[in-house]
């Protein structure tokens, strides 16, 4: 069987590309959600990778559900209500409380359509640049079901609660451009542009030191549920490790002497 994602590391940064282009990439398949998130456990685990990519292989980046297996009832989609429930529960949602969890700063790199769950998954991660022919549609309501592996969490807090309603109430796609304007995305580049874009936001990253950029991601999670005071509290305890850093003190000292940092994750 084809491994459902290819990993490649270059330096500080690991990219993840979905590897069934022949589907256009899907999601749904257990292979592709217990790959996912063996990448994610495995770059929480080295303290050598700063940042992730997260691409599709092919012309698209992702279908999301595979709708011949909706339709077969093959695989999560099949059986009783209770069946189909813990199909969901034990099967993508797995996917964004990986990503979720993720402790580095992750970037999807959009290569083309990024549909019902595979917009979402885009949503995952927390920086997005797409290609000039990436499109993207919450388009569960096309189907006849709701958005099952979070959308309806990611999307209002990507792009506003009336544009995420606008997307999910219609189904329809977006384009680069639109998505650009809407704030879905950060950049939109020529398709032969892309990854090497997407490793140059990775690049600008990863130039900083690693275990603050690892905190710092937490509290901008922490910051989406957490009352301002008990947020503070985190962020106290989290500088105190900060400043006893050597990362800190190459910081400080390389900012003085006005010269390039050199950081060591430690």
């Amino acid at each position: 069987m084809t491994e459902p994602l290819l990993i490649e590391r270059r330096g500080d940064v690991v990219v993840w590309t979905l590897n069934n282009p022949e589907s256009r990439n899907p999601i749904s398949e257990i292979e592709t959600v217990a790959a996912i998130e063996d990448a994610v456990s495995e770059a929480n685990r080295d303290p050598s990778v700063r940042v992730a990519i997260l691409t599709g292989a092919g012309s698209a980046f992702s279908s999301g559900g595979n709708v011949k297996h909706m339709r077969d009832k093959q695989g999560m989609f099949g059986g009783s209500p209770a069946e189909l429930r813990q199909g969901y529960r034990h099967g993508i949602q797995r996917i964004p409380k990986a990503l979720y969890h993720c402790e580095i700063p992750t970037i999807a790199a959009v290569n083309g359509a990024a549909i019902g769950a595979g917009c979402d998954l885009a949503l995952m991660c927390d920086l997005r640049v797409a290609s000039t022919t990436a499109k993207f549609a919450e388009s569960f309501v096309k189907v006849g079901i709701i958005p099952g592996d979070g959308g309806a969490w990611l999307l209002p807090r990507a792009i506003g609660m009336a544009r995420a309603s606008e997307m999910a109430f219609t189904g329809e796609a977006i384009d680069a451009a639109t998505a650009l304007e809407w704030g879905l995305v950060s950049q939109v580049v020529e398709p032969g542009d892309l990854l090497d874009a997407a490793h140059t936001l990775a690049d600008r990253v990863a130039a900083n030191p690693p275990q603050v950029l690892r905190m710092t991601k937490k509290l901008l999670r922490e910051g989406q549920h957490q009352s301002l005071e008990s947020l503070l509290e985190l962020s106290a305890a989290y500088q105190a490790i900060a400043h006893t850093t050597a990362d800190h003190e190459e910081a400080v000292d390389a900012m003085l002497s006005r010269r390039d940092p050199k950081f060591s994750g430690h």
